[in-house]
């Protein structure tokens, strides 16, 4: 597909080792208090033995690679936006210390709909899949593009658009 933004194939990764402050500041940011995540002498007595990850700091690790992968994208006549994340699943827990790197690819690509999705994997440090989904963006026309856009861009209105930004989709 060589007139969107991204191409089916396309891809980026993100690694982070999950610290305990990791975990414990997601909590005090979302509110999500659960013992499986803050309580360690309450899940030592548990199957799993100790403290493990939110899934969705996971989602929030899905997020950041998703920037990563339209980083490319940001000066072109349409910005992408989330419109949806699908099928995520949480395989395998994620504990405090392990090193987990997340893979988002481009699976599709709708022209018309101005939409792209893609896969999402989260691995561990021993390889094992801890986390799957899918991410759909949208891709949405910018009101101001040859004014603000080109502009803050590229340092002037007309100037050419680096081929690293996507096709060149000037209006005339």
């Amino acid at each position: 597909m060589t007139d969107f933004y991204v191409k089916v194939g396309d891809s980026a990764s993100f690694t982070k080792t999950v610290s305990e402050s990791d975990v414990y500041q997601f909590a005090g940011l979302t509110g999500d208090f659960s013992p499986n995540h803050i309580n360690k002498v309450y899940m030592e007595k548990s199957s799993y033995g100790r403290l493990m990850a939110h899934g969705a700091l996971l989602v929030g690790f899905m997020s950041t690679v998703s920037t990563m992968a339209i980083a490319h994208c940001r000066c072109a006549e349409e910005t992408p936006v989330a419109v949806g994340y699908d099928k995520i699943r949480f395989l395998k827990p994620v504990f405090l210390g392990d090193t987990v790197s997340t893979v988002y690819k481009i699976s599709e690509i709708d022209v018309e709909r101005r939409r792209s999705t893609a896969l999402i994997e989260v691995t561990n440090q021993d390889n094992d899949l801890v986390a799957v989904g899918s991410h759909i963006l949208q891709w949405v026309a910018n009101r101001y593009f040859q004014d603000t856009v080109q502009h803050s861009c590229f340092g002037a209105v007309n100037a050419a658009i680096p081929a690293h930004c996507g096709p060149t989709l000037h209006r005339k």
